[in-house]
């Protein structure tokens, strides 16, 4: 009997969740884009590997801006063609992402058109590379998250709690876990830390010798990233596609 009750709380739990999540998501009007951005430019400039940040305006945009401090509030990774077979529904999937309401997805690239967009790409992947990180995720399509957990889901309908500026990013990680984890680009980070390419290591020193210092390299927990890391990783490039496409100043129309 216990256990009746048990399954019936944790129904009525996840389905509770995914209403919140759902409205969490759910898109705020009036959000205009600070700046032009060509997206047939965007298109061609996109290559399998690349992390597209997004600024977004959903409500738990506004709460992930607040906690990291930054601009960008989601992340989605390009696969390029590899999700392109003869189905025309599938044709145009560049794109997957981890959304708290639906679990991992492929969606279209036309989904931020009128977006703020940023593209950070990780330097000198070989071949080999590329296609492991895309293939791992591909692999997590239909990865779903346990949203029962009710509190970790209602804070972030608390956008700026009065926490010090040093203690938001931490606010994240605070909680059962799987709804951090739908939301802090964790599974692209995971993505990365299976070729054991660096986002944001951290970085101690320890003494060697008295003239020689060596680094070592921490592996952070894929859990704690958030969309801003890609752009704050010195190891990741950000590409402009205007700049890539040929940029000279001396052609731009001034009224």
């Amino acid at each position: 009997m216990m256990r009746g009750m048990q399954r019936a709380s944790d129904r009525l739990l996840g389905k509770l969740g995914q209403k919140l999540a759902s409205a969490l998501h759910m898109q705020r009007s009036r959000y205009k884009p600070h700046a032009h951005l060509d997206f047939g430019k965007l298109r061609q400039t996109l290559q399998p590997g690349d992390v597209l940040l997004v600024e977004g305006n959903a409500r738990i945009s506004g709460a992930i801006k607040y906690l990291t401090q930054s601009t960008w509030s989601h992340a989605a990774f390009y696969v390029g063609d590899a999700l392109v077979n003869s189905r025309d529904d599938e044709a145009n999937l560049r794109l997957v992402e981890v959304k708290l309401h639906e679990g991992c997805v492929a969606s279209p690239l036309e989904d931020y058109q009128g977006f703020n967009l940023r593209i950070c790409r990780a330097k000198a992947l070989s071949d080999q590379d590329r296609a492991t990180i895309v293939a791992f995720m591909i692999g997590k399509l239909g990865l779903n998250y346990d949203l029962r957990n009710i509190f970790d889901l209602l804070r972030y309908f608390l956008p700026t709690p009065p926490l010090p500026s040093q203690f938001r990013r931490r606010a994240l990680a605070f909680g059962s876990g799987d709804p951090t984890r739908a939301i802090c680009s964790s599974l692209i980070a995971q993505a990365f830390q299976t070729i054991n390419y660096p986002i944001l290591p951290d970085v101690s020193e320890n003494t060697v010798t008295d003239a020689a210092r060596r680094e070592i390299f921490h592996i952070r927990h894929y859990s704690l990233f958030a969309p801003r890391d890609f752009n704050l990783s010195p190891y990741f490039e950000v590409v402009k596609p205007d700049l890539e496409a040929g940029f000279d100043y001396h052609k731009f129309v001034w009224d």
